[in-house]
């Protein structure tokens, strides 16, 4: 099997390099992020392998089918980057489902520990000798309420993180796991409740600015927001609204709505022309980080390993265990 591997970074190739030559496969690894522009380099590949910022819309969905591209190989767990739907029929869709949950939900722990304790502006202070403690001020995690929005295995894996804190954990999920150390409350009640939000559910229909002008209208003053999932999930606008106004105690967002082109990319010496963005990064309670929080050695090692065993079921015919189909569509 032939794959084009779009978006390839340096450390892509540790692990997909030789894995992909164990498989037998020939991987030809592309730097050029997935897109319209670039959907010709499909040619003469029996699939293409895509990241959370490539996209493939209808008219690439044909264009691959004209080039008979049998499969997207999806280098993640979400797929709303992807035209399902028109894929139907024509292409076969095979994703990530879980890779490593407790990777994104440490990270998630660790920007809401970052922007509650401020350790990063105290090592900025220290290197250069500024000692003074004003304006480092956090708070306990101790017994603070904290809504967790999503249950999967993510939001299992950080609601065990909270209760190591001893937390009063609330959640809520349309689709309830049993035997969390967790209360299952409505949406509303969450909202009004929690000292601490943190998200991890897909991004669908109904969850598509979940984080709004009126939720957030139902919030704690102070409240502290973590995003780890996908960036549509909030409304930059309605957040950029709100923390003009002191609504929230500290916000950490390893996700953006607007994404494409930025994260994963060194912008250091560019003009950044998106307004909501910059704006984000000038708040001092404000911390961004570009969709890392599944980066780890054992969940890049897993992504590889699940990638490239769905290439070989398809190959020989076994069956498609984490294929995506336009029942999962809900967008």
């Amino acid at each position: 099997m032939k794959i084009a591997f779009y978006g390839t970074k340096p450390y892509d190739k540790i692990w997909f390099e030789p894995m992909g030559k164990e498989y037998g496969f020939d991987v030809h690894f592309i730097e050029a992020a997935c897109s319209r522009e670039t959907i010709f380099m499909a040619k003469g590949h029996d699939a293409i392998c895509i990241f959370v910022n490539d996209y493939v819309d209808e008219e690439m969905i044909n264009a691959l089918y004209e080039m008979k591209v049998k499969a997207i190989l999806l280098r993640s767990a979400g797929f709303n980057n992807v035209d399902v739907k028109a894929a139907e029929d024509k292409i076969v869709i095979l994703r990530v489902p879980s890779y490593s949950p407790e990777a994104v939900a440490e990270f998630a722990m660790a920007l809401l520990l970052t922007v509650n304790r401020l350790t990063h502006k105290a090592y900025n202070r220290t290197r250069e000798f500024n000692m003074s403690l004003n304006g480092l001020m956090g708070t306990d995690l101790y017994e603070k309420t904290v809504g967790v929005i999503g249950t999967g295995k993510i939001g299992q894996a950080m609601i065990r993180i909270l209760n190591g804190f001893q937390a009063h954990v609330l959640c809520y999920d349309p689709y309830p796991a049993e035997g969390l150390e967790a209360e299952y409350v409505s949406l509303e009640k969450l909202f009004k409740s929690a000292d601490i939000i943190s998200l991890h559910c897909p991004l669908t229909s109904d969850t598509r600015h979940l984080i709004n002008k009126d939720t957030i209208a139902i919030m704690k003053k102070g409240v502290y927001l973590v995003n780890t999932s996908r960036g549509s999930l909030i409304n930059t606008e309605d957040l950029i609204d709100a923390m003009l106004e002191g609504k929230f105690g500290g916000v950490g967002l390893d996700v953006y709505e607007e994404e494409e082109g930025v994260f994963y990319e060194d912008r250091s010496g560019d003009i950044i022309t998106d307004d909501n963005l910059a704006r984000l990064m000038t708040f001092p309670n404000v911390l961004v980080t570009s969709h890392m929080g599944f980066f780890t050695k054992e969940a890049m090692q897993a992504i590889a390993k699940t990638t490239l065993e769905n290439a070989y079921a398809l190959e020989n015919g076994l069956p498609l265990v984490n294929q995506v189909g336009t029942e999962m569509v809900q967008l």
